[in-house]
């Protein structure tokens, strides 16, 4: 029988809310319970590179998300490299090799959905055959409306794989449950519909004080607050995004990488009813 892993999609409610450091968590968490495990992102825009033993090129934190899954960085989990130039011009790495310079307007309508998202999906097909489980980051916000429909790294790719989505959202910088109701409000009916929760990222405090507002947000939505993830400090190689990535510093050795992996996967499995993630995911 042919090798089919399940499917977790992690998107946030903006930039910086968390999607890689949650991704990276679940990535280790998955791989401790003994299923083989990859992290996948169909399209990123970082200037921090990863070089594979190959030469191929993807981005640093998606190398960062493998050594989580305990697996070897493939270009199949970042098949589309986007290296902002400026001037709304980025280098366009596709599975790892140099494909073309573009201008934003040249690869939302005459790229992304022509020739993108048909790569990104056979990428991920690839590693489908090889993993029981993918854990997959979007990109941004869901809820970017004026891209929507160019969005391959979201709600498009979610409806088309059918995986179950988990939203992100940072109460640290303020605007939190307001961040969580406006996105469930901006996305398609079809595309709520594959929400299944939210999981507050970066609290500090007491929890209890937070239940009011957690029964409101269920009560708006109709899903749930699938839990509150304290503030982890660590260090690790950042993204390219609004508050610098997961973490500042790009320069650590990769053998202390799982040092601080393990800190982010403890905060979520305390944080996060696993049995119930396992059964979401189909294990």
């Amino acid at each position: 029988m042919t090798r089919r892993a399940k499917l977790l999609m992690i998107q946030g409610t903006s930039s910086g809310a968390g999607k890689s450091t949650v991704a990276m968590g679940f990535c280790r968490l998955f791989s401790d319970q003994g299923y083989k495990v990859a992290p996948f992102k169909a399209q990123n825009m970082s200037s921090n590179f990863y070089t594979t033993v190959d030469g191929l090129k993807m981005a640093l934190v998606q190398a960062v998300q493998a050594a989580a899954a305990r697996s070897p960085p493939d270009t199949d989990m970042n098949p589309i490299l986007l290296k902002p130039l400026g001037d709304y011009r980025s280098t366009v790495f596709l599975n790892g090799r140099f494909y073309s310079e573009m201008h934003a307007k040249e690869y939302y309508e005459k790229f992304v959905l022509e020739q993108g998202f048909s790569i990104a999906l056979k990428a991920l097909d690839n590693l489908r055959r090889k993993n029981d489980v993918i854990v997959i980051e979007g990109a941004g916000s869901p809820a970017e409306i004026n891209i929507a429909k160019y969005d391959i790294a979201n709600m498009l790719l979610a409806q088309k794989v059918k995986a179950p989505v988990i939203i992100v959202a940072d109460i640290e910088r303020g605007g939190c449950f307001a961040s969580i109701i406006g996105t469930i409000q901006l996305l398609r009916p079809l595309h709520r519909k594959l929400v299944k929760g939210f999981l507050i990222n970066k609290f500090r405090g007491d929890i209890t004080i937070l239940d009011p507002a957690l029964k409101e947000i269920r009560k708006m939505t109709r899903k749930p607050v699938l839990g509150v993830i304290p503030k982890v400090v660590f260090d690790l190689p950042a993204e390219d995004s609004l508050d610098g990535g997961i973490a500042a510093r790009t320069d650590l050795p990769e053998e202390s990488w799982n040092r601080q992996i393990d800190l982010v996967a403890k905060a979520i499995r305390e944080s996060v009813d696993m049995q119930g993630m396992k059964e979401m995911v189909g294990l």
